[in-house]
């Protein structure tokens, strides 16, 4: 951790409270209804740009197609469709509850890595040593049992590794709200200093700090911090980099590394997480999301892609968060085989969700409709899936 004393412990202290102090405004401020298929789609940013990250470009909305079983018949962008599904796979399993220790603890960590390496194609579950070219395979939550080298880094000895580890989870653990938050942005690098797996260290780093924000500030999956560190990605690999250095001198913290860089690193990657926020509190902005959504609605009704009265029935659920199928009919004062025409086909294209065919009819947000309904989520689909 930065110590108490160090010269940005006051800035960083400011930035957690204002942190914790906007993810809860921003919380508060969505109806239920529309937080849960927000949290969807954000599930899908968030492997979208962890993915992009590791050099691995793969869609959103293939990433979509993924998540209903369409494949391509490509074979490499069908393995990468599969990572991205077993990405968000482990991201609905940390959201759901699904950690029964602390995202710092070592089992943690490694039943991460575990989750997640299993449902990749055997394709992906091989690593190239940089030096020498030797390909290694990586074993699902297994920790390396080779030395690593990542740029100038060299990582701890792989006999140090559970040490290290233990250590780690000693440190970022039962600490007050405003460590917790910071303690979010240290663990991230320290884990990847650690390096504790032959090869998914990045992901499972950001999946750690992404559960350790949702366990500290109860973001209930609304936004993420990837898709700000992977458009500052050069500034964030920067960071990382510097973290590795060694201290430079008696004022540089107490221990081996430089905390003016870890400082330095933290100071970064919060205030990311904060311009995300700010992004997503703009994106979801009633008035601005209602009209964006019934411009589109009013278009596709031209085209014949939705029924007639279908934007009606999508003012009446952004207004309301959630719409009674009974009350469609009441509504548009139409014949109920009429309104089940206009329900079905706002179902049918993906803009309207419904857990049965009695339940209320609830917003969606499909990756495809994105660049319209939240433009800048997801870069714009160039054709060149």
């Amino acid at each position: 951790m930065i110590s108490a004393d160090a010269k940005r412990r006051g800035v960083l202290n400011d930035l957690a409270l204002d942190l914790a102090a906007r993810s809860e405004g921003f919380r508060r401020s969505l109806p239920a209804s529309i937080s849960a298929a927000l949290a969807d789609l954000v599930r899908s940013m968030n492997c979208y740009y962890s993915n992009l990250i590791e050099g691995h470009n793969t869609h959103p909305i293939d990433i979509e197609r993924a998540l209903h079983g369409d494949y391509s018949a490509d074979p490499e962008k069908r393995n990468l469709q599969l990572e991205a599904k077993a990405h968000i796979t482990v991201q609905q399993w940390i959201d759901a509850g699904g950690l029964s220790e602390p995202a710092t603890a070592p089992s943690a960590i490694q039943e991460m890595h575990r989750r997640f390496c299993e449902l990749l194609p055997p394709e992906l579950l091989v690593a190239k040593d940089p030096t020498t070219g030797e390909e290694v395979a990586v074993v699902p939550g297994a920790l390396r049992e080779r030395d690593v080298k990542v740029g100038r880094h060299i990582a701890v000895s792989p006999g140090a590794v559970p040490r290290f580890l233990a250590r780690f989870h000693q440190a970022y653990s039962k600490l007050g709200r405003i460590d917790s938050v910071l303690a979010a942005a240290c663990a991230h690098h320290r884990l990847l200093w650690v390096h504790p797996f032959v090869d998914g260290n990045g992901r499972v780093a950001r999946m750690m700090s992404y559960a350790m924000l949702l366990g500290t500030l109860d973001t209930q999956g609304l936004w993420s911090v990837s898709r700000g560190l992977a458009r500052q990605e050069k500034k964030y690999k920067y960071h990382l980099a510097a973290c590795d250095m060694p201290r430079r001198n008696d004022l540089d913290g107490r221990g081996t590394l430089s905390e003016e860089e870890l400082a330095a690193f933290a100071e970064f990657f919060l205030e990311t997480c904060i311009d995300q926020i700010s992004f997503m509190e703009n994106l979801m902005r009633p008035d601005r999301l209602r009209d964006r959504i019934l411009i589109w609605a009013e278009e596709q009704i031209r085209a014949g892609t939705l029924p007639s009265k279908s934007d009606i029935v999508l003012k009446a659920v952004l207004y309301q968060g959630e719409l009674q199928r009974s009350d469609v009919v009441q509504m548009l004062g139409m014949s109920e085989r009429a309104a089940r025409r206009i329900t079905s086909g706002l179902l049918d294209v993906g803009a309207l969700t419904s857990e049965s065919t009695r339940a209320p009819l609830r917003l969606a947000f499909p990756a495809k409709f994105a660049d319209r309904w939240m433009p800048g989520l997801f870069p714009e689909d160039d054709g060149g899936r």
